[in-house]
């Protein structure tokens, strides 16, 4: 009974994970359209090359234990506010030299970064879009919280549970120094920057930690018609309707003749479940009977080639020309919960269970960058993103996410000496190349301890028994995951002061004895958590990657937490780095000389 409502419809399953996995959406409906398709002229005015007005939307984590990274980002939002309204002095390779007491003084030394921002929109989303149908992150379930499926809607709430206001109650706040707006926006950017932060504080961390980061940019920037609910029949989901909502904040968010910097937070992976069919049966956690519920076994095939064609779920009629499922001694015995633990049901899903349920990253590069894209019917409509005459060159896709920053500095040993651009990263290190794994062993996922040595910095991998918490500078050490549900880190950072976990409030407070964040500087460890740590985000890196000069790449694991004054103090590279590349698309001051 177990798998009984699984295998009652892998047909279906076998039949949306044809033509996904190695395409594009936009390839398969040209190709179901046939090959003399082509998409539909974009239309609208010519594009605009330079904006004098930002979109910003920051997109925050919300699933357990981000409390650090959350106060960082909130500590470093004044830093963002104040270099958009103020921008600094820079150099002709975008260094900041000098900075100024107004956003109209002259610069004693280089260059305004860009005119002076006096029109900005600023929201804020979370990564949680609910179970996709599954029990978990459900209403169903006891433990639901209403911030596990936050829709992809703007959020307003703060810390206590109250609402912030936003201009109009549109659900983000405005800059509007010379109250041009109507009705005024914000003129006091100290008093932005509060509002914001208390948004950021009360986006929390009771969220699903099935993390649809991805989709939830798509869905609020991209989705033509994003679904107003997800409803299960005949152990299907289908999507309904269409969420009127989102499509009016996204309308009045974005203007056309702006420029759009999204800022993801976050320290997994993502998990972007495919809405619709079955696929949403990789978040369940429970059968109808109350039992636990345990995905089926992959092909044997699967364990030494996904991508060969008779890799599939043992659940599934095999491919034509595939050996029956009867015969396969993978498919013989049941899944345990040590081979299937819910929390790592997004890791490695082809060669685990002989699918992948998550939207393939080409989803996403093509929603942020292609004027066209295809709805939920399958028909190719203009990108809402791009609608109005918004060139792809006026998009920018910030990820803070899980790599170590000696991957993507500048230099490898001093993040002061900033963040290369998105363009300049040597992806070999960190996401590997033609079927190789990544350079730096720290971005290779793994249940197991890796072993190997940094590519840049020299310090090789620390194995579980390390005798200190960073007897790697870059994540501490290996642990022994005795449960096998989590994932070997790609860096660790100091909390600002620590916290017991005794109450079962962090990680510390169980399967701790070889988590470097749980070890005590004189080497024991106890349920006293000292660092935060970050998973490999390969997914979003995969997205960024794709971008090419539209990404920015940041390290959620932060350098510096104690002073905001220093330099590489919480995300202020990752600001610093945004602001290298958001100023192509932005006016620039009238002092400027010279090119780009």
């Amino acid at each position: 009974m177990r798998f009984g409502i699984l295998l009652a419809g892998l047909s279906l399953w076998a039949a949306l994970s044809v033509g996904c996995a190695g395409r594009s959406v936009l390839e398969d409906t040209l190709a179901d359209a046939g090959s003399d398709a082509a998409p539909p002229d974009a239309g609208g005015p010519p594009v605009a090359t330079r904006a004098d007005k930002l979109d910003l939307l920051l997109v925050v984590d919300n699933s357990r234990n981000l409390e650090t990274a959350h106060e960082l980002l909130g500590k470093t939002l004044p830093y963002l506010l104040d270099r958009l309204a103020r921008p600094a002095c820079v150099n002709g390779l975008g260094n900041v030299v000098a900075s100024t007491p107004g956003p109209m003084d002259p610069c004693p030394v280089g260059v305004r970064d860009f005119a002076p921002l006096t029109d900005i929109h600023v929201g804020v989303l979370s990564t949680s879009l609910g179970g996709h149908g599954a029990d978990i992150c459900s209403p169903a379930s006891p433990s639901y919280d209403p911030t596990q499926n936050d829709r992809a809607r703007l959020l307003t709430r703060d810390v206590a549970g109250g609402v912030v206001p936003t201009w109009q109650g549109k659900g983000f706040l405005a800059w509007d120094p010379s109250q041009g707006m109507t009705p005024p926006g914000d003129s006091d950017l100290g008093m932005l920057g509060a509002k914001l932060e208390q948004i950021v504080s009360g986006v929390g961390t009771k969220g699903c930690g099935f993390e649809s980061q991805l989709e939830s940019i798509y869905r609020f920037l991209v989705d033509p018609a994003p679904y107003a609910e997800l409803v299960v029949e005949n152990n299907a989901a289908v999507p309904k309707g269409v969420d009127d909502v989102l499509l009016q904040q996204r309308a009045d968010f974005l203007r056309p003749d702006s420029v759009v910097a999204v800022v993801l937070l976050t320290d997994e992976n993502d998990c972007s479940t495919r809405e619709g069919g079955q696929f949403y049966f990789v978040n369940q956690g429970n059968t109808p009977e109350g039992e636990a519920f345990r995905m089926p076994h992959a092909r044997s095939v699967c364990a030494t080639n996904p991508d060969d064609p008779c890799c599939a779920s043992c659940g599934q009629t095999p491919p034509a020309g595939c050996a029956p499922s009867e015969t396969d001694p993978a498919c013989q015995a049941p899944m345990t919960v040590l081979e299937d633990p819910v929390n790592l049901r997004c890791f490695d899903q082809k060669r685990r269970f002989g699918l992948d349920f998550l939207y393939p990253v080409e989803r996403y590069v093509e929603g942020f960058s292609s004027p066209v894209v295809s709805d939920r019917s399958g028909q190719i409509v203009q990108n809402p993103l791009f609608a109005g005459g918004r060139a792809p060159e006026m998009f920018f896709f910030e990820g803070i996410v899980g790599v170590p920053w000696q991957d993507i500095a500048v230099d490898p040993l001093s993040l002061s000496t900033g963040l290369k651009p998105g363009s300049e990263i040597d992806w070999r290190v960190v996401l590997g190349r033609n079927g190789e794994p990544p350079a730096d062993p720290l971005m290779i996922e793994s249940v197991d301890p890796r072993d190997g040595v940094h590519p840049l910095t020299g310090d090789p991998l620390a194995p579980p028994t390390a005798p200190a918490a960073l007897s790697n500078p870059i994540n501490g050490h290996e642990r022994v995951l005795v449960d096998r549900d989590d994932l070997q880190y790609a860096c660790i950072y100091p909390l600002p002061a620590p916290k017991e976990c005794a109450s079962g409030a962090c990680e510390c407070a169980e399967d701790s004895d070889t988590n470097p964040i749980c070890q005590a500087p004189g080497g024991a460890y106890g349920t006293v958590q000292r660092y935060a740590r970050a998973l490999p985000g390969t997914r979003h890196l995969q997205v960024l990657r794709g971008l090419g000069t539209q990404s920015i790449v940041a390290s959620v694991c932060a350098d510096q937490v104690i002073s905001p004054d220093a330099a590489t103090f919480g995300y202020k590279p990752a600001v610093d780095a945004l602001l290298r590349s958001v100023r192509r698309g932005l006016v620039p001051a009238e002092t400027e000389t010279g090119g780009e």
